[in-house]
């Protein structure tokens, strides 16, 4: 059997150039042979493979029906795939982790199948699927976007007129009878401009905050879309290492046989023994990379961890991003953070605004009624001559304006403190432009090297490995090698499509990386 990961390859133009496409060993190579006959390309014998039945059911929300119906081979659901409830393209949950009681199961069916537990290339999640559930559900995100709500409720308060003032008073002497009843009102001018440098205020920090949210979107989605990396490559390379042990096994079966036979050394059979042991421990180390690369996916995009999640090995044809200056370009123009760091600086601006402003003269327009009843203890008398007490009501009107005068506080502390926190801002919002030109710098000289490394490897050393291999396989059949030999070239072959996988994940990651710089990962 020639295990391997290729590349597909694709013809780009008539002259024979060919593009790396990065597809995963299903689609790179259906079939391959073995000693026990053809597998499929999930490593599984054909009749096997046709005859198996997905364990669970996905279910498409906008539909309401079942994606793939689980019938247990009898026609009828099962009840663990009806109960099953999805929230998304490869997101059903919550069921029964698979991790729990892995150890129980039989032995060389659990190291043969782990892979379909983690992709799905029908029903699986892509990238993009992740990222547009990570925009929905993720808790981080979703307070962020709060802060714009509490920003928009700030705006409008901003923009509110201030309220008159109403005062009422009584007044009662103690030893006569004597009173006084006074009501007032006042109204704020809020005079040089203050309500409008208020609203100004609300204004730049309502863009800073929607600025903000765009910007946590940014790295969320080139979170989610490393992490989508990292977990197909290592369930690729437990998908080697199943295919391998499979392998592995067969001809240590078949050294058994010849051992009892009497036909070959038990040295034989112990070396392949060995290298069984060590592609089994090798399963079990991107096993657990498997299982935890799936979690951390969880943990970005807000599903609950007894969620299962399935991903389908989505790659895209060799990207081709922008040139370099004209991405430069683009992030120093529409990058959040950057965008953020603008509003930031604007923010500052207006603040500074609002406190010179505020350190200026202020009024208010009063107005007050007055009426007294007083009266003394002495009598007089009246225009008809009758003695009557000396008392009198009396009503008054008041009329005025009141003005704070910024004599000896004029804001200057506040006016200084806001000046330098323009300068800090200022300061800030260069340093992010240097930063981002830096950036996409190191996210394309990346991006050219793991590009140049994929197609070295694809044309330079997986083809000549993979017939090597096979040359050294048909050398022991004819017995001319030992299995030794043969073991030794088969682990140099695996060691080679592993390599190639982490270059994979280098390639897809500066991907990423670019598009984290432009600040083009998130989708809508």
């Amino acid at each position: 059997m020639l295990l391997s990961m290729q590349v597909a390859v694709s013809s780009a133009q008539e002259t024979g150039n060919r593009r790396f496409t990065g597809t995963s060993t299903e689609a790179a190579r259906s079939q391959v042979k073995s000693p026990r006959g053809t597998v499929s390309g999930t490593g599984e014998p054909v009749q096997a493979a046709a005859g198996k039945v997905a364990s669970h059911e996905a279910i498409d929300i906008a539909s309401a029906r079942p994606l793939n119906t689980d019938t247990g081979g009898k026609g009828t659901p099962t009840p663990k795939a009806a109960e099953a409830e999805s929230d998304g393209p490869g997101i059903i949950g919550p069921v029964e982790s698979d991790a729990a009681g892995g150890g129980e199961r039989d032995q060389a069916g659990q190291e043969s199948d782990s892979y379909s537990r983690f992709v799905d290339n029908v029903n699986g999640a892509t990238a993009d699927e992740l990222v547009r559930y990570a925009l929905d559900h993720n808790g981080e995100l979703g307070a962020a976007r709060q802060m714009i709500a509490e920003a928009t409720g700030r705006l409008h308060q901003a923009e509110l007129k201030p309220n008159p003032m109403l005062e009422s008073s009584y007044q009662k002497s103690v030893t006569s009878s004597d009173n006084s009843i006074t009501i007032g009102a006042e109204l704020p001018l809020e005079l040089s401009g203050r309500r409008p440098a208020r609203v100004t205020v609300a204004e730049r920090e309502l863009d800073l905050r929607k600025a903000q949210a765009a910007d946590f979107e940014r790295k969320l989605a080139a979170d989610v879309r490393t992490k989508y990396a990292a977990a197909i490559v290592a369930a690729r390379n437990l998908k080697l290492s199943e295919d391998g042990l499979k392998i592995e096994r067969d001809s240590y079966r078949l050294v058994e046989a010849r051992v009892q036979l009497g036909k070959t050394a038990p040295l034989e059979r112990n070396t392949m023994l060995v290298e069984v042991n060590r592609i089994r421990a090798m399963r079990l180390d991107y096993l657990a990379k498997s299982e935890l690369a799936i979690l951390d996916i969880k943990k970005a995009i807000g599903t609950p961890p007894d969620t299962r999640v399935r991903i389908r090995e989505d790659f895209p044809a060799q990207a081709q991003p922008p040139a370099q200056q004209e991405a430069i370009r683009q992030a120093l123009i529409s990058r959040p953070d950057l965008v953020a760091a603008r509003a930031a600086e604007a923010l500052a601006h207006a603040q500074v605004e609002q406190v010179r402003v505020e350190g200026k003269v202020d009024a208010s327009i009063f107005a007050n009624y007055q009426r007294m009843n007083l009266g003394f203890s002495q009598r007089g008398f009246d225009s008809q001559g009758a003695l009557v007490p000396v008392e009198g009501v009396f009503h008054m009107a008041t009329f005025g304006v009141r003005l704070s005068l910024p004599v000896r506080n004029k804001n200057q502390g506040a006016i200084e403190a806001a000046v330098a926190a323009a300068e800090g801002a200022r300061q800030t919002r260069l340093f992010g432009e240097t930063a981002v030109r830096n950036e996409v710098a190191a996210a394309y000289a990346r991006f050219e090297r793991s590009r140049q490394a994929v197609d070295l490897y694809r044309d330079g050393v997986l083809h000549q490995a993979e017939q090597n291999l096979d040359v050294v396989r048909q050398t022991y059949l004819l017995g001319q090698k030992t299995l030794i030999d043969y073991a030794a070239e088969m682990r140099r072959y695996v060691d080679i499509e592993t390599g190639f996988t982490d270059i994979l994940k280098e390639y897809l990651e500066s991907v990423v990386d670019i598009q984290r710089a432009m600040g083009t990962a998130a989708v809508h």
